[in-house]
């Protein structure tokens, strides 16, 4: 019997609610942080999808709403899983103001369906809906996005991931997530994002959230991890690193690399309109970072048009300019760290450059960055809150004493 036939007739809705149903038939479901798993109905053998693209409000992080468009709601659009060898029929329904098509990235599948408009199909026009089917021919990662205006409608947040499990899994995970990264530019005050946005991205996401809008990935000791990166961004590569661990890169959109040929590291570079797979045994509790390693792809809606203060002495400058202006204060020529911890109030609809409030002071980052939390003693997936580091763990402020016994100078 099929795995499509295993599933049955009803839909199976978002990847929590199915994963005892899945993982009887096969592999445990893709977690989407932030983000839903697209339903599907079983006809006669076939598993069908419904996709309808849309104009949407979204939140990036609270505080910042943008009017995007996605699909079924959301950006990304909700994750597409299946398994190698079924059939799918996915119908697409049109409800932007344009027209649209969906092009299956990285999936081999006959030419009219690989969804170019133009090239390959009409395209579906504002009420149509089209119908694509086709058999998923071997495992991956792999995503979906329009190929009609994509600049305008991918940097509005139309995509999404796909996910094709291999039949008889031989590489078995407890934790599959699925993320993907983009860049947008929300000019600071307004809400609509602007497509033709070449270089000065201003708000980095993943799966369209910016920290401290971004779920924690949470995981319990001893498990074995994966997670599915895909870019979609405009224009940028992301250098994502993880603390606290080495991973394998398993596979691309290529499909998985062979056990022999694949390599460890701590950052995996994830071009623009790529995928890679990253594999770990998360056997260090704690509260692990995972993040872009571009410093401004860790920032919020910051600008670039200021003048650089680093190391400019003000002298009375303050005091002068306060006469004028009561409550005047340089700022930035010593960092940026601490600004986002002074509460100074920023434009409507916007939100500090910096982070949000951790377990031991204000977190200096932001954008493309979110929290492995691996603990021994969850009983859920829930946020289980933040890290108490045991006795011993954690660095602190070293004592005259301490420097002393050891020589260390620390005037």
């Amino acid at each position: 019997m099929s795995h499509s036939a295993m599933a049955g007739s009803a839909f199976i809705a978002g990847s929590r609610g199915a994963f005892a149903q899945e993982a009887a038939a096969g592999y445990i479901p893709v977690v989407t942080p932030n983000g839903t798993t697209l339903p599907f109905r079983v006809v006669d053998g076939v598993r069908v999808f419904h996709l309808t693209a849309a104009p949407l409000r979204h939140e990036f992080a609270p505080g910042l709403t943008g009017e995007c468009w996605g699909y079924n709601g959301s950006t990304p659009g909700p994750t597409i899983e299946a398994v190698a060898g079924d059939r799918v029929r996915i119908y697409v329904t049109n409800r932007l103001p344009e027209r649209t098509t969906v092009h299956w990235h990285g999936l081999i599948l006959p030419n009219g369906m690989d969804g170019v408009g133009g090239l390959n199909q009409p395209y579906i026009l504002p009420g149509e809906t089209f119908r694509y089917e086709f058999t998923l021919r071997h495992p991956g990662t792999f995503m979906y996005h329009p190929h009609a205006d994509e600049m305008t409608q991918m940097g509005m947040g139309l995509m999404g991931m796909f996910v094709v499990h291999e039949p008889e899994p031989e590489h078995v995970v407890d934790r599959d997530f699925a993320v993907m990264l983009t860049e947008w530019r929300v000019p600071v005050g307004a809400r609509r994002p602007d497509p033709r946005e070449m270089t000065d991205f201003n708000v980095l996401t993943l799966n369209s959230r910016a920290f401290p809008g971004t779920e924690p990935l949470v995981v319990r000791t001893g498990q074995r991890v994966r997670i599915r990166l895909g870019n979609l961004s405009a224009m940028d590569n992301h250098p994502i690193h993880l603390h606290g661990y080495s991973f394998m890169i398993t596979g691309t959109d290529g499909g998985r690399i062979p056990d022999s040929a694949q390599w460890p590291e701590t950052t995996v570079l994830v071009p623009v309109g790529a995928t890679r797979d990253i594999e770990f045994v998360a056997d260090a509790p704690g509260d692990w970072a995972m993040h872009c390693h571009f410093t401004h792809h860790i920032m919020n809606q910051m600008g670039h048009a200021g003048p650089n203060m680093i190391g400019v002495e003000p002298g009375d400058l303050d005091s002068r300019i306060r006469s004028l202006l009561p409550g005047y204060m340089t700022m930035g020529q010593t960092g940026m760290a601490g600004m986002a911890e002074m509460g100074m109030p920023v434009p409507a609809n916007s939100i500090p450059m910096q982070g949000a409030p951790g377990r031991h002071g204000h977190i200096d980052m932001g954008g493309m960055f979110t929290v492995l939390k691996v603990r021994n003693d969850v009983t859920s997936y829930e946020d289980p809150g933040w890290y108490e580091n045991p006795p011993g763990t954690l660095a602190r402020l070293a004592t005259p004493e301490e420097l002393g016994a050891d020589g260390i100078d620390g005037a």
